[in-house]
C-alpha cells in the first residue's frame, strides 16, 4: 500500500521576501503551513505558480494615493532550482488553453524538507500570450485569471507526473486549484478505466478543500460561456458533459456563473473553514449545495489558522523564551509555551522597548517626511497593518476624530499609531480608504503621529509584529475568517485590541488583550467606533502608563506574557498542521487506500 503523500495546492506561498509569489495573508499562512511541516516531517509537497513580476509594490504620492508598479524579479537571483529531465533539458509540461498548448516550466524553493513546485509560463515555447500567463498574481481580466487558475490545478498535477511523484491526498488552499480535481478525473478515466462517477468518487475521497472567506468577492466566479470555451475538452475526456462541467461549478438557484468554491466543496469529501466562528458562517453560507442532507450534519469542519513562531517571534524574545524552556524551533511541535508565563518581567520589557527601538528607527528613515516624525519610544504604540478592504474598517479608528486628537496630543499620555497595507488594484474602496487615511495623517491636529507605511510585506509585517505595543484589529463581524497577524503580535507579547471576529473568539480572555463587542453583540460601525475609543480611553491608556518605581508597567508585562503563552500555545502552525494531519489526510489517505483495495478486488 502506498504510504502517505500530501499535495498542496496554492494560488501564492509567502515563504520568504526574497521570492515574491504572494500578495498577504493566505501566501503567508500557506508558507508557514509548509515551515510547519517541515518541522513536523510531514510528507507534503506543494504547488504554485512562479510569478515574473509577482504582487505590485505601492507608494502613494503626493495625494495619498496608492500607486502600483510590476517590476520584474530576476530569476538567477531567486532561491530556485530548475528541475531538469534525465538528459540535462529543463523539465516541461502542457496545458492546453483554448485549443493552445502552453508549456510551463518547473522550478522547485526547498522550505526545510518540503519541496514547492512552482511553474514558469514565460519560455520561448511559448507564444506571447502564453508567456503572460504567469506574469502577475490577481492580475488581468477574468480570462487571464481563468487561464492561470487551469495551469496552476491542470499543470500543477502534470508537473508532479512529470517529477514522479504519486499524492495520495490533496489539499486544495482556497478554490484557485480547484481544476486539478478534473485533471485527476482525466487520468483516473483515460489511464485507469474507470466511470465518470468513479472517478469522481475517488477524487472526492482523497481531496480536501480549505476555504478562506466568508466575503462573497473572495469566492471566484467566472462567466459561464468562458469556462466552457476553456474546460469542457478537459471535461469531456472525463465523461462530462457541459451541463455536468456547469452543475459542478453551479451556485445557489443555478445562477449564471462557475464557482470555484462550488467546485473545489463538490469534488471534496472534506472542507474545512480556517476558524470556529467560520466554520458556522461557511456552513451555513453553503448549505444549499446539499440540500438533503440533515440540518445538524457538519459539511465543513474548521482548523484554526495558526502561524510559524520561529519565523515571527523575535530573535531577541527568543532567546529569552528558550532560557526559560520555550524552544520555538525544535520537534515535538508543541514546545512548553505555558512557561513564558514565568519569564522575568524586567527582562521581558527590555526586550520589548529594544524591537519597539529598532521599529521606531527603521520608521524615522523608511519614512521620508520633513521635519521628522515625533514619534516617541515612550509613548503607547498601535499598529494596524493588512490588506485595505472597506470589511477591514482601516478607518473605525478615527471615525470620532476629535475624541482620537486628544490621545494622540496628551502631553503626559501620547498615543501613536502606525498603519501599513496595500489595496487591491481593483478595490477603488481600498484605495479611498488608504487616501483618507494619508490625509487624516497629514493633518496639523495628528502632529506626525499617525503613519503609513508603504509596501507591506513580510519584512514591513515582521518589524511591527515584534515591535508595536498594542495590534488593533476591526473587521465587521463576521467576515473575518481568521486574520493571523494579532496571533503573530500576540507571540510576541503584543496585547491584542480586536473586534471579536476571525480567531479572536478563540484567543480572547481578558488576561491577554481586549475584546471589542464583548458586552454587546451585533453594534453597528458607529457604536463600536465609540466603544473602540472608549477602550482605548479608560482601559488601554491607563493600563500601559501605570509604572513601577523602575518605569516597568507591571499590569502590562503580565498581560504581555499570557498572551505569549497562551496565543503561542494554541496558535503555532505545528498545532495546526498536527489538526490537519490527524483530522483530514490520514482520514482521506485511508479512505482513498480503501477504496483502491475495493476496487482492485472487483
Amino acid at each position: 500500500e502506498q504510504a502517505l503523500l500530501v499535495a498542496y495546492f496554492c494560488m501564492e506561498f509567502g515563504v520568504h521576501e526574497s521570492l515574491p509569489v504572494y500578495s498577504g495573508g493566505l501566501g503567508v499562512l500557506a508558507g508557514d503551513h509548509l515551515k510547519a511541516a517541515s518541522t513536523l516531517g510531514v510528507p507534503l509537497v506543494a504547488v504554485g505558480l512562479l510569478y515574473r513580476r509577482g504582487y505590485f509594490r505601492q507608494a502613494l504620492d503626493a495625494g495619498g494615493r496608492q500607486v502600483e508598479s510590476y517590476p520584474a524579479a530576476d530569476r538567477g537571483r531567486l532561491p530556485l532550482t530548475l528541475e531538469r529531465s534525465e538528459g540535462g533539458r529543463p523539465l516541461l509540461i502542457e496545458v492546453e488553453l483554448e485549443g493552445t498548448p502552453v508549456a510551463a516550466r518547473i522550478w522547485r524553493a526547498d522550505v526545510g524538507r518540503v519541496p514547492l513546485y512552482l511553474l514558469d509560463s514565460d519560455i520561448e515555447e511559448n507564444s506571447a500570450d502564453g508567456r503572460r500567463v504567469t506574469d502577475v498574481l490577481y492580475g488581468g481580466d477574468r480570462e487571464h485569471r481563468l487561464r492561470q487558475e487551469l495551469l496552476l490545478g491542470v499543470g500543477g498535477m502534470r508537473a508532479l507526473g512529470a517529477l514522479g511523484l504519486r499524492p495520495t491526498v490533496f489539499h486544495v488552499n482556497e478554490g484557485h486549484a480547484g481544476f486539478l480535481a478534473l485533471e485527476r478525473m482525466r487520468v483516473l478515466v483515460e489511464e485507469g478505466g474507470m466511470t465518470a462517477e468513479e472517478a469522481h468518487e475517488h477524487v472526492r475521497s482523497s481531496t480536501i478543500f480549505t476555504t478562506h472567506t466568508p466575503v462573497p468577492a473572495g469566492n471566484e466566479v467566472f462567466p459561464t460561456d468562458l469556462v466552457v470555451r476553456y474546460v469542457q475538452p478537459l471535461a469531456g475526456r472525463c465523461g462530462l458533459s457541459t451541463n455536468d462541467l456547469l452543475a459542478l461549478g453551479s451556485g445557489d438557484g443555478g445562477a449564471p456563473h462557475f464557482g470555484m468554491t462550488e467546485l473545489a466543496l463538490r469534488t471534496s469529501a472534506r472542507a474545512n473553514a480556517v476558524s470556529a466562528l467560520h466554520g458556522v458562517v461557511s456552513q451555513s453560507m453553503w448549505r444549499a449545495l446539499w440540500p438533503d442532507a440533515p440540518p445538524h450534519e457538519e459539511r465543513i469542519a474548521h482548523v484554526t489558522n495558526a502561524v510559524h513562531a520561529p519565523t515571527w517571534v523575535s530573535g531577541e524574545l527568543a532567546g529569552l523564551l528558550r532560557s526559560a524552556g520555550v524552544q520555538l524551533d525544535e520537534a515535538p511541535a508543541q514546545p512548553a509555551w505555558e512557561r513564558a508565563a514565568g519569564i522575568e518581567r524586567s527582562a521581558l520589557w527590555d526586550v520589548h522597548r529594544r524591537r519597539k527601538a529598532a521599529l521606531l528607527a527603521w520608521l524615522r528613515h523608511r519614512t521620508s517626511v520633513a521635519p521628522p516624525l515625533p514619534l516617541d519610544a515612550e509613548a503607547l504604540t498601535i499598529g494596524f497593518a493588512r490588506r485595505f478592504a472597506a470589511y477591514k474598517r482601516a478607518s473605525l479608528v478615527f471615525s470620532q476624530p476629535e475624541r482620537l486628537f486628544r490621545m494622540l496630543s496628551d502631553v503626559d499620555r501620547p498615543v501613536q499609531i502606525v498603519f501599513s497595507g496595500k489595496a487591491h488594484p481593483a478595490d477603488g474602496e481600498g484605495k479611498a480608504l488608504i487616501e483618507a487615511l494619508a490625509r487624516f495623517a497629514r493633518d496639523p491636529r495628528v502632529g506626525g503621529r499617525v503613519v503609513f507605511v508603504e509596501d507591506y510585506g513580510i519584512g514591513v509585517a515582521k518589524l511591527l509584529v515584534q515591535g508595536v505595543d498594542l495590534w488593533l484589529t476591526t473587521p465587521r463581524r463576521p467576515n473575518e475568517a481568521s486574520g493571523t497577524s494579532g496571533m503573530k503580535a500576540g507571540m510576541n507579547g503584543v496585547l491584542n485590541l480586536s473586534v471579536l471576529d476571525g480567531w479572536w473568539p478563540e484567543g480572547y480572555s481578558p488576561e491577554i488583550g481586549w475584546a471589542v463587542g464583548e458586552r454587546f453583540s451585533e453594534l453597528g460601525d458607529e457604536a463600536e467606533a465609540a466603544e473602540l475609543l472608549r477602550l482605548l480611553e479608560e482601559e488601554v491608556v491607563p493600563a500601559y502608563y501605570e509604572r513601577d518605581e523602575n518605569g516597568v508597567p507591571l499590569r502590562w508585562v503580565d498581560m504581555m506574557r499570557a498572551s505569549i503563552a497562551r496565543v503561542g500555545g494554541q496558535f503555532n502552525a505545528e498545532r495546526m498542521v498536527v489538526d490537519y494531519v490527524e483530522r483530514l489526510y490520514v482520514p482521506a489517505h485511508e479512505e482513498a487506500s480503501r477504496s483502491s483495495r475495493s476496487r482492485s478486488r472487483s
